[in-house]
């Protein structure tokens, strides 16, 4: 009883699974990864730590998932050894993931001790009989929460987040920002809809002021950045914020809203950090200063980050569209119409940073902007899956709704 085969387990798997192919690809070309098999190692221990947390249905298990995932992701955040800045966004990211893990971890202790069982789905009707204290519940959701929510970087769990974005080597940022949060998202779904049903008043309130917090802090201090890695951090812990949204909804609407989402930011955010890796690789540099003119260097390139910006930014026809329109519609279904106008607005105020990183692309001049970008097949095929994604979720839209939609229904029903 400690893993459960459901359809929410099964399409998460696809995301991890999709992430770690898309990953491998985009390292393969990578000089200082690329060439060293314990890389690919310490990759699949970590999907598979993630294929287990989707799946978890006990507490035990669920913690083991988690730790299997997290300690490859801090040794391949510090890789390099050489370099100075991935040595720090490994410590960073280790002792951040560290502390919040123990929290989590007596979290998960206090539930145990209320309800004498492990069993995620035994533990709402035995939290219900016992006639706890609601303050005493309340402390160990928060103590679970603070947990994933440092998996996820919601504010005010969201400090490491541009450290080790910036110093890990690009793809494993990539990596983190997509697959890693995607498996914090669904254990949060599962343990809040499985364990927390009947706390849904206060667990959503909380989720609604996190997701505030996360989308302001994450834009606003994005506006300010020079360099475009810490600049898609920030991004990240915004996107947290929209995805949040339909979680904290807490309805069939709001978890089938943040599948889609995590799906779209899955192709998304690969894409944008392909595209990086491969300028970075070749120019040496991370500064959106670097990007000038890259429209004539390498119109392919310019065209994915296109895509792959104004997706971030909910610009129809891409994948970030839907997943925005599904997350704002599950808000205003229950009544959070407060949450859903932040979200607008916040999409608003992203616009502006997305438009100025295209701007330095297509208007920007620099010396050498006629030489031609050449890049290897491998970066071509994974960029190219990344594009064709980010246009498909965002116009084909049914089958991939089906998918969010049934993972949302087990995730509900038990």
């Amino acid at each position: 009883g400690m893993l459960r085969a459901d359809s929410a387990g099964f399409v998460f798997r696809l995301i991890f699974l999709s992430g770690a192919a898309l990953t491998t690809l985009f390292v393969l070309e990578n000089p200082e990864v690329g060439q060293r098999g314990e890389f690919y190692i310490l990759l699949l221990v970590s999907t598979l730590g993630m294929n287990l947390m989707a799946a978890s249905a006990d507490l035990i298990m669920l913690y083991l998932a988690v730790e299997t995932t997290s300690i490859p992701l801090y040794v391949m955040a510090g890789f390099v050894t050489r370099d100075q800045k991935s040595v720090e966004s490994g410590m960073k990211y280790l002792l951040f993931g560290a502390m919040t893990s123990a929290v989590m971890l007596y979290g998960f202790s206090l539930l145990y001790g209320f309800t004498g069982t492990t069993q995620i789905y035994e533990q709402a009707a035995l939290l219900r009989t016992g006639e706890l204290p609601v303050i005493s519940v309340m402390v160990a959701a928060l103590l679970v929460l603070a947990g994933f929510s440092f998996k996820i970087s919601a504010v005010p769990f969201h400090f490491w987040a541009p450290d080790v974005y910036e110093g890990a080597p690009t793809p494993v940022a990539g990596f983190l920002s997509t697959a890693s949060k995607a498996a914090g998202f669904i254990v949060l779904l599962r343990v809040l809809l499985g364990v927390f049903p009947d706390m849904l008043p206060y667990w959503s309130l909380t989720l609604g002021i996190m997701a505030t917090a996360s989308m302001f802090v994450g834009n606003f201090l994005a506006l300010a950045q020079k360099n475009i890695k810490r600049m898609l951090a920030y991004s990240s812990i915004a996107q947290a914020g929209y995805i949040l949204i339909g979680v904290a909804a807490g309805s069939q609407l709001g978890s089938t809203g943040a599948t889609y989402y995590l799906m779209a930011y899955l192709v998304t955010n690969l894409a944008a950090f392909g595209v990086v890796a491969v300028v970075g690789s070749k120019l040496g540099s991370d500064e959106i200063s670097a990007y000038a003119g890259l429209s004539r260097r390498s119109p392919g390139l310019a065209l994915v980050m296109l895509a792959a910006l104004l997706s971030l930014g909910g610009i129809p026809p891409f994948a970030g569209f839907i997943g925005k329109l599904l997350v704002l519609a599950a808000a205003v279904e229950v009544n959070l119409i407060w949450l859903a106008l932040v979200g607008v607005i916040n999409s608003i105020i992203a616009l502006y940073y997305y438009l100025n990183v295209l701007k330095v692309i297509y208007v920007g001049r620099s010396e050498g902007d006629e030489q031609a970008l050449s890049f290897d097949r491998t970066w071509t095929t994974a960029l190219l899956i990344c594009a064709v994604g980010v246009v498909v979720l965002g116009v084909i839209i049914a089958p991939w709704y089906g998918w969010s939609f049934g993972a949302a229904q087990t995730l509900i029903i038990h």
